[in-house]
Order: structure tokens, then C-alpha cells, then sequence
């Protein structure tokens, strides 16, 4: 190619990004202006009806108690804290759904690829029934067995003195001094860390890395055990009308989870079926003619290639469980969409509750986004690496 031409295409392609700034500019000013006529008009409107508007609220005093949140709360603080816990709820039922699903999702969908007619048969049914049922119905449901099946705190279902499951929920026995916890999650992460630096070189990126975070969790576990059997356990124990001591999972809480789970498992399970089989059978015949069993081709060669298609549907499937944790309110779960409800009652300012409720929506699905989308790039460049 000639200098001139070289020069011809380095201008076109500056000329170009010069365009595309100008058009995105104009863009950006013609939304801008549209969301400055549309609030102004909303204001007018809300004046002219007497209509308190503005987000100074949040520091008021929110008048109403939470009956579940992971910090103290109590009526007499703001609105603002209260939508703080009820944004720590939904990304705690949230995120040990994903994490549940996940592994339930995975599981079932090998199940469907196994040679064993019942664990083929169980899988498929799993995910024919969950898929095609409603998750208002399957939350209900599952609401309905939890709280009025299960036996009372005097007769729990229970494993010794260590956990207890009745119509009160899931209460088990947690260290003392729980807080020592989190030196044992800077020993996991260590110990995980320099476990891949030292199977590196001896695996794949991907086998390395699923190694070295399941060396994390069972790092973490044995910390947890170790933090209760050094500095003591606090206890469940049957008093005359209910268990107190130890940590609890209310029943609203084992029914979202469980619900989310189940539900969201399905369609998790149909799509590692999917990457599974659309790795070529040629894969797996090369791995058995080099003396690997079934389960080292599934580990080694199948899994890897399998989850380069299999996670941007992932992605997808995250975020939808998020929004649908938003059920909750079904069956009285105080996520974020139940205390605005509350907070709604209250404060009659219904606008700027509802704009607060999807801005927590979006950020928590555009950060679940980047993850997925990080995760994905990883994986493809480990891919490439591996190749070359």
C-alpha cells in the first residue's frame, strides 16, 4: 500500500471519529434538554397540585419498623436508611440465589446428558416443571409449605443442637465471635491466590482458577469452623414457645430463596445443556482416546469450551433473578420494592420512591453486566492464549 493511500485512510478514519463524536454530542444535548422540559413540567404539575416533591424526605424520621434487615434499624431513622436495608436485602436474597441456581442449574443440566435413564429423566423433569410454572404460584407455594407444614419451634426438624427448621424458619448455630471471620477471608484469599501461582503452569487458566476458588471456599469453611470450636458457639435452644440464640433465616426469606432458586435453575440448566452439546463429539472422543475418563473430558475439554457460549445468557438470567426478587413483597420479604411500598404510604411521595427503586434495579444490573462481561472476555483470552 502506497504512503498516499495509508494517509487517504488514517484521514477518512479521523474524519469518521470526528462525526461520530458530533453526532453523540448532539445526542447527549437533545436528551438533555427533553429531561429538562420534562422535569420542569412534572414540578409545575406537582405545585400546582400541592404536591411535595424533592428527595429531602430521606432525612426525615421513616415512622416504621423492619422486621429483617442485616444492620440495626429502628423507626426512628431516616427513609434513607431504610431503603439502605432494603437494598442489603435484595442483594443478599440476590446474590445466594445466583450462587444456589447456579450450582442447581449446573448440576441439572449434566443430569440430562447422563446415560442413566433416571438421573436423564429427573433432570428433564426438574426443568419442565419449573420452567412452566409461574414464580408468583411457585413463591406462594412455597410460602404455604414453609409456614404451615413445617412443624412448631417445640417439634423442629433438627440436626442435634446445630440447626433447627420449623413454621420460624432455619435457625443454626453460628461461632461467637463471628467477626473473626473476616481474618478468615484474608487467609482464603491468600491461600487461593498462591495456590494458582503454584498449579499455574501445570493447568489450564480456567481449571486453575475454578481449582484455586474452590480452594478459597473450603479455606473459608474451615475458618468458620475453627473461629466456633476456639472461641465457642452461640446456640440454638427450644425455649417454651420458640428457639432463641444462634442465626435465623426467617420463613419469608426460605421462601424467595428457595423459590428463586428453583425457578431460576431451569433455564440455567437448558443452557449448560446447550454449551455442553455444542461442543463437537469429536472433542470428547479425542480425550477418550487419549486415556482421560468421562469425567476428566467433561473437566478438561468439554467445560471450558462449553462456558464461552454458555455465560452471556448467563448474564442474562442473573439479572432477570434480580429483578424478579422484587417479588418478594409477595410473600413479606422487606427487599427494596416492600419498604418503598411502605415508604410510599408514608410519605405519599410516590415519584421519587419509584425513581429511586429502578436506579438501584439499574445499578445492580449494569454492575451484575460488567462482571458477566469481564467474565466473558477472560475467558475467551484464556481461550486464545491456549491456542496460540
Amino acid at each position: 500500500m502506497s504512503p498516499n493511500r495509508i494517509s487517504s485512510w488514517k484521514d477518512r478514519e479521523k474524519l469518521q471519529k470526528q462525526k461520530n463524536f458530533i453526532l453523540q454530542f448532539v445526542l447527549i444535548a437533545i436528551l438533555s434538554v427533553c429531561a429538562y422540559f420534562l422535569v420542569n413540567v412534572v414540578s409545575n404539575n406537582l405545585e400546582e397540585r400541592h404536591i411535595r416533591s424533592g428527595f429531602a424526605f430521606l432525612w426525615n424520621a421513616a415512622g416504621f419498623d423492619i422486621g429483617e434487615s442485616l444492620i440495626a434499624f429502628q423507626s426512628s431513622d431516616s427513609f434513607f436508611k431504610a431503603f439502605t436495608v432494603g437494598v442489603l436485602n435484595t442483594l443478599q436474597v440476590s446474590i445466594l440465589a445466583i450462587l444456589s441456581s447456579t450450582c442447581l442449574g449446573f448440576l441439572v443440566g449434566v443430569m440430562q446428558l447422563s446415560k442413566h435413564p433416571i438421573l436423564r429423566s429427573l433432570g428433564v423433569w426438574h426443568v419442565e416443571a419449573y420452567r412452566n410454572l409461574p414464580l408468583v404460584v411457585l413463591l406462594l407455594a412455597i410460602y404455604l409449605v414453609v409456614t404451615e407444614l413445617l412443624p412448631l419451634s417445640r417439634e423442629a426438624f433438627h440436626i442435634g443442637n446445630w440447626v433447627y427448621l420449623s413454621k420460624m424458619g432455619l435457625q443454626f448455630a453460628v461461632p461467637v465471635h463471628l467477626q473473626w471471620l473476616w481474618g478468615g477471608l484474608v487467609v482464603a484469599l491468600l491461600g487461593a491466590w498462591g495456590y494458582r501461582k503454584v498449579v499455574y503452569k501445570t493447568m489450564t487458566a480456567l481449571n486453575a482458577n475454578i481449582s484455586a476458588l474452590a480452594v478459597f471456599v473450603v479455606i473459608l469453611i474451615v475458618s468458620f469452623f475453627t473461629i466456633g470450636f476456639v472461641g465457642g458457639w452461640d446456640i440454638p435452644v427450644a425455649t417454651r414457645f420458640a428457639l432463641r440464640g444462634g442465626s435465623q433465616w426467617t420463613p419469608e426469606f426460605l421462601s424467595l430463596w428457595l423459590g428463586l432458586t428453583l425457578y431460576t435453575s431451569a433455564p440455567i440448566a437448558e443452557i449448560v445443556r446447550a454449551g455442553i452439546q455444542a461442543v463437537s463429539r469429536q472433542q470428547w472422543n479425542a480425550g477418550l482416546a487419549l486415556g482421560l475418563t468421562d469425567a476428566q473430558c467433561m473437566s478438561y475439554i468439554v467445560v471450558p469450551q462449553a462456558l464461552r457460549l454458555a455465560l452471556p445468557p448467563l448474564g442474562s438470567q442473573f439479572m432477570n433473578l434480580t429483578k424478579n426478587s422484587s417479588l418478594a413483597v409477595m410473600v413479606g420479604y422487606p427487599d427494596i420494592v416492600s419498604v418503598s411500598n411502605t415508604a410510599i404510604n408514608v410519605t405519599a411521595q410516590a415519584l421519587e420512591i419509584i425513581a429511586l427503586i429502578m436506579l438501584v434495579y439499574l445499578v445492580i444490573n449494569l454492575v451484575i453486566a460488567v462482571l458477566m462481561n469481564f467474565a466473558n472476555r477472560y475467558v475467551m483470552r484464556s481461550a486464545r492464549k491456549e491456542h496460540e
